[in-house]
């Protein structure tokens, strides 16, 4: 399980790890949907960062008739700020700060950790990153939205209300609408929360302007110097 209580898959990079990335993946996906995208995000070999992508765990999900597949919480509409599955969420917030202690338990500072998520994995990064009880380096949320947003203000914890926030999305998703994303980002702007927000023509996918931008935030937050990332091929 590799001192993790999540099942998932793990990259290590050549030399021993001095960060980690844990990267949750969307609504009917596992863990394997973004192991591709770790060469294209080129980051340099200096910072030497561990990847986990866990797999959510089975459930049924009401909007695809009960089907059960990998969701980090249910969804039981269109409209996905209203009736929210308040403790499927906060099932997998809390599951992902326990992934974030295993790494922790491994050796790595809690600075040296960014949580990423696309979509379903964008929102638990979101509500467990603001809510973890030491500073982590970075959130990367994209093509999502803020779960639970009326409780944000009380919960936050005060050791992340500085942390890097990076939200992407796409101008035609026609799964999470941008107007929700935009609201989301306007929440946690007037929460005080430092938000990066970049719009691309995409739909509900990741693009190869977006791997750029990643690669990029990545290493501004993980470098200890201002060494710039490559340049992207194509993914």
């Amino acid at each position: 399980m590799h001192a993790t209580d999540f099942p998932g898959v793990l990259i290590e990079p050549q030399t021993p790890a001095n960060a980690a990335i844990i990267w949750l993946h969307g609504l009917g996906a596992d863990g394997h949907d973004f192991e591709p995208i770790v060469p294209y995000l080129q980051l340099p070999a200096a910072l030497a960062v561990r990847f986990f992508f866990p797999h959510a765990p089975q459930r049924a999900i009401t909007i695809n008739n009960g089907m059960r597949m990998r969701a980090w919480y249910d969804i039981s509409g269109s409209e996905l700020q209203r009736r929210e599955d308040e403790a499927g969420v906060r099932e997998s917030s809390a599951a992902l700060h326990r992934m974030i202690d295993a790494q922790i338990a491994r050796g790595i500072s809690a600075e040296r950790i960014v949580l990423a998520g696309f979509s379903q994995g964008g929102a638990i990064a979101l509500h467990a990153g603001l809510r973890y009880p030491a500073r982590l380096a970075g959130i990367a949320a994209l093509s999502t939205y803020l779960p639970l947003p009326g409780t944000v203000a009380k919960e936050a914890h005060a050791a992340n209300r500085d942390i890097p926030i990076l939200m992407v999305h796409g101008s035609v998703d026609t799964i999470i609408p941008l107007s929700l994303a935009e609201r989301s980002a306007q929440s946690l702007r007037a929460l005080g929360y430092d938000v990066e927000w970049q719009v691309y023509a995409m739909a509900h996918t990741v693009s190869n302007e977006e791997i750029t931008l990643i690669s990029s935030w990545l290493s501004r937050l993980l470098l200890p110097t201002s060494a710039s990332a490559p340049e992207n091929p194509l993914f």
